[in-house]
C-alpha cells in the first residue's frame, strides 16, 4: 500500500475538532481514496483522520490540512512533513474516554448519549485527544467551548471508528497526568481568525527558534529574545501568545502586570526573578507579560519608585537569558508608547508586531470560529454579518455570537420547565429545532459597541441616496470622490488616479450637507465618525489637538471610515486673518498634519461641512487635503419636487396635492425649510380634525406662508461670490484641474 509525504498546514476554521484531514484531489487519487475515507497520519506518533477534499486554491499543493488536536495526536507542528497512508478501520466495540480537565457537573447517561451522537463515524486511536464541542452539552458553562477527552482504551483494536453500536464509557475523573491539562494547550492556531500574517511572523520569530535552533546556529545569528504584540484591546494578543505556546509544546509562564506589583520593597522584583528562573529551568519556555505598560512604564513619566525598580529589574533579566533559543519573552500592550524605551531596543524586544482591527474578510473568519458550534439558521449570512461589524475586534465578535445565542434561547424558554429539577432532560425535539437566526444577530448587534471605537462616537447610518431629494451634482461628486474610491480602488489604480483625501461641502444652512455625508458613509459601507467642531474645543492646552489625533487614529484602525467635520470653520479658522487665537492655530496645524502628514490615510475619507467657507484657513483648501469643493446650494424646482416626495413619504395626502405645484410655490426654500413645511402642514391638518385622514393642498399653502425661506437674494449672492472666488483662485475656466473639482 503506497504512502505519501505531505507538509502540514493549518486546518480550515470549520474543520476544527472534526477529526478531518483535507487533501488535494491528486493526492486522494494517488491514495485511491474518496472523501469520507480514512488515513493514518504518521509524525512522531501515529493517528487517524477522515479525509475530505481541499478548497480549489489548494489543489496544486502537496499538503495536508489538519487541526491542532490532530497535530497534537501526531506530535507535529505546522510546516512539518508527515507520512500519509490509506487506512481501513473497523468498528469500535467499546471505548473509554476521560476528560483532561474538571467538568462542571457529573457526566451521566444523557451526556454520554450526546457525545456519542457527535463522535459517530469519528476515527480514533488510543491515547488520542478527542475534542467535543460543548454547544449542546450541559457540562460546560460557556457555549462554544471545547471539552478535551482522552481515548484511554479501545476494543477490540487500538484504532477504529465510532459507530452507533459503539459502547462509550466516560469517566468523571480527569486525566491529570496528561500534558493537555495545561490551560494553554486547548488553544491552537485554528482558534485565531483573521491574523494569518501576524501568526506567520510570530511563528518565524518564536516557533522556529524553539523547534529548529540548529538553523539559527548554522546561520550564525541569535534567535529573537522578545516579541512585543501591540494593538487595541480584544484583538487577540493574549490568545496568540497561548496558541504559540501550545503549538511549540513550550512551558507557558504568564505574568499579569498589575498582579506582581507589591507595596513591600523588593517583592515585585523577586517574583519576576522567580518566573524567569522557572522558565530557564523548563525550556523551551515562553514568558508572557500581559499589560506590559503597567509594570514597565516610561521611568521619566512615573513618580512611583516601585515601577522604576520593576523596569530596572526587567532589563537585566531579559539581557541575562542564556538559552536564547529556548526562552522567549512575549509582551502585550495596547499602549506601546507608554513602555520604557530601554525595553524596545534590539536584544530585548527585538520585534514589534501590531495586532490591528480585523478587516471584513478577517471578521468573517472570526465569525466562523465563534459560530461553528452553533445551529445556525439558513438565513444567517456570515459574509453580510462581517460587513455589518465595522470596528469589531475578536472579543466583540465572540460577545456578539454569545449574545445572539442567548437571544435565541429566550425564544425557547417558555417550552422549558425551569421549576423542574436541575438534571431533568430537555426534550430532544426541542433541542433539534433550536437555531440562531439573522434576527437574533440583528437584535444584539446594536447593543455591542466596537472596542476599537469605544472612546470615539461612531454611527452606522441607515440613510440612502433615496432619502436625499435633489442635489444631483453634489451626489455625483461624492459618488466619484468617495464611494467609487472605497468600493472600487482597483479601478483607480488601473487608471493611475490617486484617491481624494477630503471633500468640503459648503453652502447655506439646511441644504443637506450632513445628510449627504451620512449617505456617503452608508453607501460606501464605511464607519461614520462625526466630529462636531465646537464639541472638540477645550480650554486646556493640547486637549483639542489630542482629540483630533485620536479621532484619526481610530479612523485608521476602523477603516474604511468617513470622518465628518461638521461646522469645520470652528476648527480651521484662517490663521493669517487672525480669525482664531493661539489655540485655534495649533488646532489647524494638527488638522493639516493629519490630512497629509507622514502617516497616510488609507481607506479613510474626510468630509467637511461649513456654511462659512470664507473663514477657512487657506492651507485647508489646497490639493491633497480637501481636494473637492462641493457647493450644496438651494435646490431647483426639480430638486424641491423630489424633496417634497421624500418628506411626505409617510404622510397621507389629498388628491389635490401636487409635488410640482408645491415646488413652484417654494422658490428659495432649502431641504430643512421643506421638511418644516411638511411638518407644519400635518400639524395644521391635525388642528382642524382630531382624527385627520389626509393633508390637503390648503394645509401646505398655509404652512408655506408661515415658514420663511433660507435662501434669500442676499444669501444667494454671497454664496455665488464665494464660489466664484474659489474657482477663480484655482481655475481660469471653472473646469476640473488635477484632482480638484468644483460642483
Amino acid at each position: 500500500m503506497s504512502d505519501i509525504q505531505l507538509q502540514v498546514k493549518q486546518a480550515y476554521a470549520n474543520d476544527t475538532g472534526q477529526g478531518v484531514a483535507r487533501l488535494a484531489p491528486t493526492v486522494l487519487e494517488e491514495l485511491q481514496l474518496t472523501p469520507g475515507g480514512f488515513v493514518t497520519i504518521e509524525g512522531s506518533t501515529t493517528t487517524v483522520a477522515k479525509v475530505q477534499q481541499t478548497d480549489f486554491e489548494d489543489w496544486n499543493d502537496e499538503t495536508i490540512r489538519i487541526d491542532g488536536f490532530t497535530r497534537q495526536n501526531a506530535d507535529v507542528t505546522l510546516g512539518d512533513h508527515v507520512t500519509v497512508q490509506k487506512a481501513t478501520l473497523g468498528a469500535i466495540r467499546h471505548i473509554i474516554l476521560a476528560p483532561t480537565e474538571e467538568v462542571h457537573v457529573p457526566i451521566g447517561p444523557n451526556v454520554a448519549g450526546l457525545i456519542e451522537h457527535q463522535l459517530r463515524n469519528r476515527p480514533v486511536s488510543e491515547d488520542d485527544l478527542v475534542p467535543v464541542d460543548s454547544s449542546d452539552q450541559p457540562f460546560v458553562q460557556t457555549p462554544g467551548e471545547t471539552l478535551s477527552l482522552i481515548a484511554l482504551e479501545i476494543k477490540p483494536n487500538q484504532t477504529g471508528k465510532i459507530t452507533e453500536k459503539t459502547s462509550i464509557t466516560i469517566r468523571e475523573t480527569p486525566v491529570t497526568d496528561q500534558s493537555t491539562t495545561d490551560d494553554h494547550n486547548i488553544i491552537t492556531y485554528e482558534e485565531i481568525g483573521g491574523l494569518e500574517n501576524e501568526v506567520e511572523r510570530v511563528r518565524e520569530m518564536i516557533e522556529l527558534p524553539i523547534a529548529h535552533p540548529t538553523v539559527f546556529r548554522k546561520l550564525g545569528i541569535e534567535a529573537p529574545k522578545g516579541v512585543l504584540l501591540h494593538g487595541p484591546p480584544g484583538t487577540g494578543k493574549t490568545l496568540l501568545a497561548k496558541a504559540v505556546a501550545n503549538e511549540t509544546d513550550a512551558s507557558f509562564h504568564s505574568i499579569a502586570g498589575p498582579e506582581i506589583i507589591s507595596k513591600y520593597y523588593g517583592e515585585s522584583e523577586e517574583e519576576l526573578r522567580e518566573i524567569f528562573a522557572s522558565a530557564s529551568d523548563n525550556p523551551p519556555a515562553i514568558i508572557f507579560l500581559d499589560e506590559l505598560d503597567s509594570i514597565a512604564p516610561t521611568r521619566n513619566d512615573v513618580t512611583g519608585e516601585v515601577e522604576r525598580r520593576v523596569v530596572a529589574q526587567l532589563l537585566p533579566l531579559m539581557d541575562g537569558l542564556e538559552n536564547r533559543g529556548d526562552v522567549v519573552v512575549i509582551g502585550a500592550t495596547n499602549r506601546p508608547d507608554a513602555i520604557d524605551p530601554a525595553l524596545r531596543r534590539p536584544g530585548r524586544f527585538d520585534r514589534e508586531i501590531e495586532i490591528g482591527v480585523p478587516s471584513a474578510h478577517d471578521r468573517e473568519e472570526i465569525l466562523q470560529i465563534h459560530t461553528r458550534g452553533m445551529p445556525l439558521a439558513d438565513d444567517v449570512d456570515l459574509d453580510q454579518l462581517a460587513a455589518d461589524t465595522h470596528g469589531f475586534v475578536g472579543a466583540d465578535i465572540a460577545s456578539l455570537a454569545k449574545e445572539a445565542a442567548m437571544h435565541a434561547l429566550r425564544r425557547y424558554l417558555p417550552d422549558i420547565d425551569l421549576d423542574d429539577e436541575e438534571d431533568a432532560e430537555i426534550p430532544p425535539a426541542l433541542l433539534d429545532r433550536m437555531s440562531v437566526t439573522t434576527t437574533d444577530f440583528d437584535s444584539v448587534l446594536s447593543e455591542i459597541k466596537p472596542s476599537a471605537l469605544r472612546d470615539v462616537r461612531v454611527e452606522l447610518p441607515d440613510v440612502t441616496w433615496d432619502d436625499v431629494g435633489g442635489l444631483r451634482d453634489a451626489k455625483q461628486a461624492l459618488r466619484e470622490s468617495i464611494v467609487w474610491s472605497l468600493q472600487s480602488p482597483e479601478k483607480f489604480d488601473r487608471l493611475g488616479i490617486d484617491s481624494v483625501t477630503g471633500v468640503l461641502l459648503y453652502g447655506p444652512p439646511g441644504t443637506g450637507k450632513t445628510l449627504l455625508a451620512k449617505v456617503v458613509a452608508n453607501e460606501a459601507d464605511a464607519n461614520f465618525i462625526p466630529v462636531r467642531g465646537p464639541e472638540i474645543l477645550s480650554k486646556w492646552t493640547g486637549e483639542s489637538e489630542a482629540a483630533i489625533r485620536d479621532t484619526f487614529r481610530k479612523a485608521r484602525e476602523s477603516a474604511p471610515a468617513v470622518v465628518f467635520f461638521d461646522e469645520l470653520d470652528s476648527l480651521a479658522a484662517g490663521r493669517s486673518q487672525g480669525l482664531g487665537g493661539e489655540s485655534s492655530d495649533r488646532l489647524v496645524n494638527q488638522l493639516l498634519t493629519e490630512l497629509d502628514g507622514i502617516q497616510p490615510l488609507e481607506d479613510v475619507m474626510v468630509v467637511g461641512a461649513t456654511n462659512r467657507p470664507d473663514m477657512l484657513d487657506e492651507a485647508i483648501l489646497r490639493t491633497s487635503r480637501f481636494d473637492r469643493l462641493v457647493n450644496v446650494g438651494a435646490p431647483d424646482v426639480e430638486g424641491r419636487t423630489q424633496i417634497f416626495k421624500v418628506q411626505t413619504d409617510d404622510t397621507p395626502l389629498a388628491s389635490d396635492v401636487s409635488f410640482r405645484d408645491l415646488a413652484e410655490m417654494t422658490e428659495g426654500y432649502v431641504g430643512s425649510d421643506i421638511e418644516a413645511v411638511a411638518q407644519e402642514a400635518a400639524i395644521k391638518a391635525l388642528r382642524e380634525q382630531a382624527e385627520p385622514s389626509e393633508v390637503a393642498l390648503h394645509h401646505f399653502s398655509k404652512a408655506i406662508a408661515d415658514v420663511r425661506p433660507t435662501m434669500t437674494e442676499t444669501v444667494e449672492t454671497r454664496y455665488e461670490r464665494i464660489t466664484d472666488d474659489f474657482e477663480n483662485g484655482q481655475l481660469d475656466d471653472g473646469s476640473v484641474s488635477g484632482p480638484r473639482g468644483f460642483r
